[in-house]
């Protein structure tokens, strides 16, 4: 390399330190108080911050951020720009994120947001219950009228001894007597997936204006119907009912409240009222989605119980028992527990 050239890059480096330089100077007395004000806030001292601290740390945040963007604009040293990144973070989660611990999200979670979210979709939740029992009818009425239905209606994994024709003793086989069946923690986590699958489908599908959460209600309580019907047939009802009570009580309401969200907001789309349609979506989908939370946390239980308890009760009075106990288990706490207690502070 040529003395000139060698020269000109030893000055475009010193230039570009100085410009590091001077640009450190020129703002570094806000990046130091706003580290300042958050190295406080991460050790639980926000009642130590002033007023002034606490009014200047958004406007503070927005400085640093433009800092961030103008030293990566210009290249500056690499330092800095780590520097900068991770004060950014650090005062973008203290500032918009979250403002309430783990803890403190699950006591307001279960202390109230989640049964006054079911309650406000209770309009939905009334139209959603009458297609599941629309479609429980309609599937014992089929396969009543044409005992061929049942192979369309009910899914290939039910279809082994389960099949119209069938003798009493071999249906009484597939509801007791499998006490000794093995992984039954395999089939609890298999059981959750697909039932998580259809009550997230049946959400989201709830943008489509509401309608595909209709069909799929209906298509999924055809097969509970026809099963229905099967049983009956052999003098098993009440056994049948047991058998499925026992996760289905937990199950079926999961499902019922995935497809009234789906539908709060379909409808929050197709009639906006006075809000726009991104908007009345936007709102109609916050509250959906605390219903949603806690329908996982429902199906994870309806996996468990179907799981183990269904297999380990052989009993159809015992099904009975934790089924229907279930179900008021959950109508009580969506009834009666109303208060949303205050958000806690980061611990």
């Amino acid at each position: 390399m040529s003395a000139p050239a060698s020269r000109g890059n030893d000055a475009a480096i010193t230039a570009a330190a100085l410009r590091s330089d001077r640009f450190r100077i020129e703002r570094e007395a806000d990046w130091q108080r706003l580290e300042e004000i958050l190295g406080r806030m991460e050790k639980g001292r926000i009642a130590r911050l002033s007023d002034a601290d606490l009014l200047d740390l958004p406007v503070l945040y927005r400085t640093v951020a433009s800092s961030l963007s103008v030293a990566r604009e210009t290249s500056l040293d690499a330092a800095t720009l780590a520097y900068l990144e991770s004060l950014v973070q650090r005062a973008w989660f203290l500032v918009y994120g979250p403002r309430s611990s783990l803890g403190g999200w699950l006591r307001r979670f279960f202390g109230g947001e989640w049964s006054r979210s079911v309650r406000a979709i209770w309009p939905e939740i009334l139209v959603a219950l009458s297609l599941m029992v629309v479609g429980t009818v309609v599937g014992w009425l089929l396969c009543a009228s044409d005992s061929q239905w049942y192979y369309s209606l009910v899914p290939g994994q039910f279809l082994d001894a389960r099949q119209p024709g069938a003798s009493r003793e071999v249906l009484l086989g597939t509801l007791f007597g499998n006490q000794s069946q093995p992984h039954l923690s395999i089939m609890s986590a298999y059981l959750f997936n697909n039932n998580a699958g259809v009550a997230i489908t049946c959400f989201a599908l709830g943008f489509a204006f509401g309608v595909p959460p209709l069909l799929l209600l209906i298509q999924t309580t055809t097969t509970l119907g026809s099963m229905l019907w099967l049983y009956h047939g052999q003098g098993l009802t009440v056994d049948m009912i047991g058998w499925l009570s026992v996760h289905g009580t937990t199950e079926l309401f999961a499902i019922l409240l995935a497809g009234a969200a789906g539908l709060h907001v379909g409808r929050s789309m197709a009639f906006p009222g006075e809000l726009s349609v991104l908007d009345a979506a936007a709102k109609a989908g916050q509250r959906a989605s605390v219903v949603m939370a806690g329908v996982l946390i429902m199906l994870a239980v309806a996996g468990l119980l179907e799981g183990f308890a269904r297999q380990l009760i052989d009993n159809t009075p015992g099904r009975l028992v934790v089924g229907y106990g279930m179900l008021a288990l959950w109508l009580g706490y969506f009834t009666l527990l109303r208060r949303v207690p205050p958000s806690s502070e980061a611990e």
